[in-house]
């Protein structure tokens, strides 16, 4: 009787691993990370997850993340891990926290608002909601995160 193959993905030398991201929000995490294109980034989508049924997982080598960073990460999905690796080793855990107030990151959805017609940096502040919400401090109009969109 053969084993199944399985597909494994390569060990990093140095650099970050995001796991456990919530099932297809790889791409929008990726999104918000502003990668210049130097980096190494492995990122698979939809992997068999004994805890989450199927998760989303990157690796990106040579590339610490800076606390916003991490923190946007929690916007798009609370749950993941961000793991610092040094010499193929864990260096560092780092836990992910939603801010208080997003800046820059994402782009107000309304049409009027200042933000999209002068040249003004966007600015959200995170409701108190159950559900991931934030509201423009601009123009007070309140959307799901899932409904705003990532400046690249």
């Amino acid at each position: 009787m053969t084993q199944p193959k399985q597909i494994k993905v390569n060990a990093i030398k140095n650099g970050t691993v995001i796991d456990h991201i919530e099932s297809g929000k790889a791409i929008k995490v990726l999104d918000i990370l502003k990668l210049d294109g130097s980096q190494t980034v492995m990122i698979g989508i939809n992997l068999h997850s004994k805890k989450l049924g199927s998760k989303d997982l990157i690796k990106i080598e040579n590339k610490e993340l800076t606390s916003d960073e991490v923190n946007s990460i929690a916007l798009i999905s609370p749950d993941a891990s961000v793991t610092i690796i040094k010499d193929y080793n864990v260096a560092k855990k780092i836990q992910l926290q939603i801010p208080e107030y997003i800046e820059e990151l994402i782009q107000c959805p309304n049409p009027k608002c200042i933000t999209n017609i002068e040249k003004i940096s966007s600015k959200f502040k995170l409701t108190a909601d159950a559900d991931v919400s934030v509201r423009c401090v601009y123009c007070e109009k309140k959307y799901r995160i899932d409904d705003v969109k990532v400046h690249t």
